[in-house]
């Protein structure tokens, strides 16, 4: 599979729905496979909210691949023999693409709190801009889960002639309480972290030792994203074998594992930027800047292939079912699957058998 990294580098005003303005900027992006001579095999894939630009593949020395690796890739469900597949870091994050420890222009100093907020609309507005650079203006496909998902409902309804396919999973179409909620720990928990010092410290001050705070709220996250069945078959009640259990800090399986996880994305996810994102998934709402959801979603003319999780404790189904219904009244085309799982919201990451054969059916056939 043939990967390239590439950045582009834009100095037109990105027009944000704030009504700022983020002006230069920058977008890391990475290519799987050809793109062929009439341009018509393009996907572009949008990633969740600590993911990047690197979906797939492996850079020399990379313990692991890409975040979707099992998904794409030659003879995978969005195979790269057959699809040119495209996906850039968003705005705002910490892996290359413009985000609040950036440069401003033209002090050249890290914007910290004085960047924009940016929203998911923001958010593929920016990728518009890079799909124009590269002289891309239809797509076969727009595929993403969770965050990344609302990125792919924000393309079809702002965006309705781009796409032939829009493949959200695991999202909504309006972020619920519930999940600001959970987002409000790791908000709160940065914050009020010492070394945080109010978004003034250096670039590579969590580097070795990680942040603190970013390291807590990431274990309620995490939290979210599983299910108690997926924590009752990875941990049981098994006990650290080297800890005594009437120690005071005496640790669970499923302590520790929270504690190695999360104090590592600690070490290499900007806590500036995992803020500024929340708030992107927190002010997310497909019908703001429209009459009603209904008058969003009546925009779309993409066929919407919906894919909800069974255990999704974040994104319930039955909000991925909220649109299914609406596409069904006003007679748009459209498919939803419920994939039966029981290991919560990262199944969309974990369990990619039990889905990626609807995307290559998708893909290769145009309806599920």
């Amino acid at each position: 599979m043939k990967i390239e990294t590439h950045t582009a580098h834009f100095t037109s005003p990105l027009y944000l729905e704030s009504g700022r303005i983020l002006e230069p900027y920058d977008i890391v992006y990475e290519t799987y496979g050809e793109l062929n001579e009439a341009k018509d095999n393009v996907v572009l894939v949008c990633h969740a909210l600590s993911g990047s630009h690197h979906a797939a593949g492996r850079y020399e020395g990379d313990r692991k691949p890409g975040w979707w690796d099992a998904l794409i890739g030659p003879g995978k469900g969005i195979d790269t023999d057959r699809h040119f597949v495209i996906c850039s870091n968003v705005i705002g994050s910490c892996f290359g693409s413009t985000g609040p420890m950036s440069p401003q222009y033209p002090s050249m100093q890290p914007y910290r709190l004085k960047f924009p907020v940016v929203t998911v609309r923001d958010m593929v507005r920016a990728q518009r801009q890079l799909l124009s650079r590269l002289g891309i203006h239809h797509l076969k496909a727009i595929v993403g889960g969770s965050m990344g998902g609302m990125q792919a409902l924000q393309f079809a309804v702002d965006f309705p002639g781009l796409a032939d396919h829009i493949i959200p999973m695991a999202t909504t179409y309006a972020t619920r309480p519930w999940v600001i909620a959970f987002n409000k720990v790791a908000v709160e928990a940065i914050r009020r972290d010492p070394r945080f010092d109010n978004g003034n410290y250096a670039p590579d001050a969590f580097r070795e030792h990680g942040c603190d705070g970013l390291a807590v709220g990431r274990i309620a996250g995490h939290i979210s994203y599983l299910s108690p069945e997926s924590m009752d078959r990875k941990f049981g009640r098994n006990y650290v074998p080297t800890d005594g259990l009437f120690e005071l800090f005496g640790r669970y399986e499923v302590e520790r594992y929270m504690e190695y996880n999360t104090a590592n994305f600690s070490r290499i996810f900007d806590p500036l930027s995992y803020l500024y994102i929340v708030k992107a998934i927190n002010t997310f709402n497909l019908a703001r800047g429209y009459d009603s959801l209904h008058d969003a979603v009546s925009r779309i003319q993409a066929r919407v292939h919906l894919i909800s999780f069974a255990g999704d404790l974040l994104f319930f189904p039955e909000e991925m079912e909220h649109l299914a219904r609406m596409f069904r009244r006003n007679g748009q085309p459209h498919s939803y699957h419920e994939i039966e799982s029981d290991y919560g919201h990262d199944a969309f990451l974990v369990e990619v058998e039990k889905f990626d054969f609807l995307i290559r059916e998708i893909l290769e056939k145009g309806e599920t």
